[in-house]
């Protein structure tokens, strides 16, 4: 039985030493947040801010290689761009592709010396299977709503040294959001961490991700000597069945706050060599000494407020073993520079549950314990200008959509893809969430400069920000919010998508009607 109430404990902010070290204020660089970050959160925030490729073009792609060719086509290594992923990404799609722009490599998604770039899934979702996501000398980077799993160091096959996402060598500005990180077990297995940081990596928030089943969740720093990885957020993520490392702090600065981390089997929070963590409003949930300095007399420092202990057991202190609990108090104070807002700790299981990990619609905190969807894609605007539709009168002529096909992404019950293009408004086609794709489609191409979605009853203003694509090439053709007349330059298409990136509610979507103007 559960010893939730012997086992369920607010951690106070504390001013006594622990084992002889004196409580000690640390005052984190000042720097001014980006004011247009993207949508980032935390650290990423920082030195100018993380806002990946916004402003630059959109591009689809199915396979890693065109991953990679999307990123060898640009003018330099520096051009923005935002590269839609749908689909599984595996060894058997993902090759090296050679450029300017680029230095890519096959077996990982290879993101080196390069900069403004967003990674990002879209309708159905995207996998990387048993493919590693390698960031190396490179800056200002998003990756989000993307699944990697079982990434491998050994047997067969491997990728990025078993990591599912790594950080290495000078890299600044990265905001990995709504990812899924998992393995199918530890080092014995072939499996080492699910989301490293080393040498010289700064800046950088992982949030609202899942990262579960893996001996190792994560470290900063390589070494007891690898101490200059700093700035680092965490927060709204879960971490499940996890041995250790969730993370292993080396020498930076770390802030924690609004995770959920359940059955951590050895250790978790791992602060040594001098680094400093704030760790506040989480929840520890049915897991062995989640923070403290472990397998090493190198100490590390913490501050903790608000958290909530539930049935965690704590280990005998003793040589390189030294948990925080079971009296867990603050042996360091740490200045965040950037404002957030916090959840109570006890709402936390279920916010997190929410909204973390990939396929939830990008869903976030209100910071009262309450998803929303954010009114706008966080992965940054495209180059196509972006506009509100007219209410006005439907464009002349036929509607192309009577009599053609239709499909799009995963559907809500009860709801079909055949009803955007019946002619019938008490019919319509949702979502299987708040964000998806629906599309029109014919057997020979058609000149289209217009299409009219149309809402159906009782849910008129539900659908917020959307891009209009050309089904076949993924170029997109306009951006904008809100349901309504949307007009473009005409277009010979055999596929026309709409891309609902974010509503206030279950988008439900009448009519999509096709014109040519």
């Amino acid at each position: 039985m559960r010893r939730a109430t012997a086992w369920r404990l607010n951690t106070a902010l504390a001013t006594a030493a622990v084992v002889g070290l004196g409580l000690i204020g640390v005052a984190l660089p000042a720097f001014q947040a980006s004011a247009a970050a993207g949508g980032a959160t935390g650290f990423a925030t920082g030195n100018g801010g993380t806002t990946g490729g916004a402003g630059g073009s959109t591009v689809r792609a199915t396979t890693g290689t065109a991953i990679h060719q999307a990123l060898c086509s640009r003018a330099s290594s520096s051009t923005p761009i935002v590269i839609q992923v749908e689909g599984t990404i595996n060894h058997g799609n993902t090759t090296k592709v050679s450029g300017p722009s680029c230095n890519t490599n096959s077996g990982l998604i290879e993101l080196k010396q390069i900069s403004n770039v967003t990674i990002v899934g879209v309708g159905s979702g995207a996998v990387f299977d048993q493919l590693g996501i390698h960031i190396r000398e490179s800056s200002n980077i998003i990756v989000q709503n993307v699944t990697v799993r079982n990434v491998k160091k050994a047997g067969s096959p491997t990728s990025n040294g078993g990591d599912a996402i790594s950080m290495e060598s000078d890299v600044r500005n990265v905001w990995v959001d709504h990812v899924t990180l998992e393995a199918s077990g530890g080092e014995d297995e072939g499996f080492d961490g699910l989301f490293d940081m080393k040498d010289n990596t700064q800046y950088v928030t992982l949030s609202y991700s899942v990262l579960r089943n893996s001996g190792r969740g994560g470290l900063i720093g390589s070494s007891e000597s690898d101490l200059s990885n700093s700035y680092i957020t965490f927060h709204h993520n879960l971490y499940e069945n996890i041995d250790s490392r969730a993370p292993l702090l080396r020498g930076g600065i770390a802030h924690m706050f609004d995770n959920h981390y359940v059955s951590l089997n050895k250790s978790g929070i791992n602060s040594r060599a001098g680094a400093r963590a704030k760790v506040e409003n989480n929840y520890f949930e049915d897991s062995k000494d989640v923070l403290g300095t472990f397998y090493t007399d190198e100490l590390g420092y913490w501050q903790v407020a608000g958290n909530v202990f539930d049935n965690v057991t704590w280990s005998a202190p003793g040589a390189e073993n030294h948990p925080a609990g079971p009296d867990t108090r603050s042996t360091i104070t740490v200045s965040i520079p950037y404002s957030y807002s916090l959840d109570p700790a006890n709402c936390v299981p279920d916010v997190v549950r929410r909204t973390a990990g990939a396929g939830k619609g990008l869903q976030v905190s209100d910071g009262s314990c309450t998803p929303t969807t954010p009114t706008a894609t966080p992965t940054g605007p495209t180059a196509t200008p972006t506009s509100t539709p007219t209410t006005g009168p439907t464009p002349g002529g036929t509607n192309l959509s009577i009599g053609a096909g239709s499909d799009g992404s995963s559907k809500a019950d009860g709801t079909s893809y055949a009803n955007v293009r019946d002619g019938d408004l008490s019919t319509y086609w949702s979502p299987n969430g708040t964000t998806g794709d629906i599309s029109i489609k014919w057997s020979s191409a058609r000149t289209v400069s217009a299409i009219v979605i149309r809402e159906a009853s009782g849910s008129s203003g539900t659908i917020g920000s959307w891009q209009v694509l050309n089904g076949g090439t993924g170029a997109v053709l306009k951006s904008g919010t809100g349901a309504g007349v949307i007009t473009f330059s005409p277009v010979s298409l055999s596929k026309i998508t709409f891309r609902i990136a974010s509503a206030t509610g279950a988008p439900k979507v009448a009519e999509f009607e096709t014109y040519t103007a």
